[in-house]
């Protein structure tokens, strides 16, 4: 069965300036949850944004590989034609909800927008009501202000006008950020919950481990603009074999072991100005050699079926221990 979004071999640069994603290539099904995971400047929200046709910045163009939504090349698209994807069959749900909702319209209006501007206003009081009901909302939450809500009220608002038009792909950037443990399990619940009634396939943009374990049933893991590690989540987690996701997993707090200070990598992802040679991550890595890390880029290898790392070392048994003798 073909993917519902395809990325092949992606790249994504500024005009006269650097390449802030390199090769990335990725597939989400319908009925999936697909996790892209990395810390902040990895590309992860670069590579959302190119699957939607928008950049930050208008310095930004995809150099080059393909972006494929049902079997269709996104790239090849004039202005006219992404207008019509977008808010159809692509619905994006944003990290900071109180940013991207207009504090004069009530969150009703604002659920209607994507009904409006794709032609099918009518009866659009009656949708409103059947989208607020499946995210989890009451009626009267059509008529309230974005200040009049909580945050996890105001996300689910956005996920309602992202589904509006029945949409094949929800891109989803952050979605529990700066929300509490509670609403965020809720939101991510109603994620689930959504990919199962709909079919929908989901693309889910997250920095946090946690978030992928309860959600995704496979990931992506992205590092300096290329995906470093991929496979299903539940393997991943109990073998990672990439030292940066070795890295990510050694960072996070379990309640069994008392270590203190508590770690983390070291160092930053660098700038897309400033990358390093050969692989990207050894001015971090405690296995990095002069040769072949330094001298040369790893490619992505696949190890199993649907699963590849880029790692020169990840076959060797010391890969594995790596982080927990650097974090002693």
């Amino acid at each position: 069965m073909r993917p519902v979004l395809e990325l092949s071999r992606l790249c994504i640069e500024l005009r006269n300036g650097p390449r802030l994603v390199d090769d990335v290539s990725l597939t989400v099904a319908a009925g999936e949850i697909v996790g892209l995971v990395g810390e902040s400047g990895s590309g992860k929200s670069m590579t959302a944004y190119a699957a939607l046709g928008l950049f930050p910045t208008p310095r930004a163009r995809i150099a080059s590989g393909e972006i494929r939504l049902e079997g269709r090349d996104l790239t090849r698209l004039t202005a006219r034609q992404w207008r019509d994807v977008r808010g159809a069959r692509i619905g994006m749900v944003f990290q900071d909800p109180s940013g991207f909702l207009d504090p004069l319209l009530p969150a009703g209006r604002q659920v209607a927008e994507a009904l409006v501007a794709h032609g099918e206003a009518r009866d659009a009081a009656a949708r409103v009501r059947v989208l607020l009901d499946q995210v989890e909302l009451p009626a009267s939450v059509a008529a309230r202000y974005p200040h009049e809500l909580s945050g996890g009220q105001k996300q689910r608002v956005l996920i309602a006008a992202a589904l509006a038009m029945h949409p094949a792909l929800l891109i989803a950037d952050e979605p529990t950020t700066a929300l509490d443990v509670s609403v965020q399990a809720g939101i991510l619940a109603l994620l689930r919950r959504l990919r199962a009634e709909m079919g929908l396939a989901v693309l889910l943009i997250t920095h946090d481990l946690g978030v992928i374990a309860e959600t995704c049933d496979r990931v992506f893991v992205m590092y300096a603009g290329q995906i470093v590690e991929s496979g299903a989540t539940r393997t991943l987690f109990r073998a990672p074999r990439h030292p940066y996701t070795q890295g990510l997993l050694a960072s996070l707090l379990d309640p069994r072991v008392r270590r203190e200070p508590l770690f983390s990598i070291p160092g930053t992802v660098p700038g897309a100005q400033a990358m390093p040679s050969g692989c990207r991550f050894h001015t971090r890595c405690p296995l990095a050699l002069p040769d072949p890390c330094v001298a040369r880029p790893p490619p992505l290898r696949a190890h199993t079926a649907g699963a590849a790392d880029r790692c020169w070392r990840s076959d060797e048994p010391v890969a594995a221990a790596a982080w927990n003798a650097h974090a002693a």
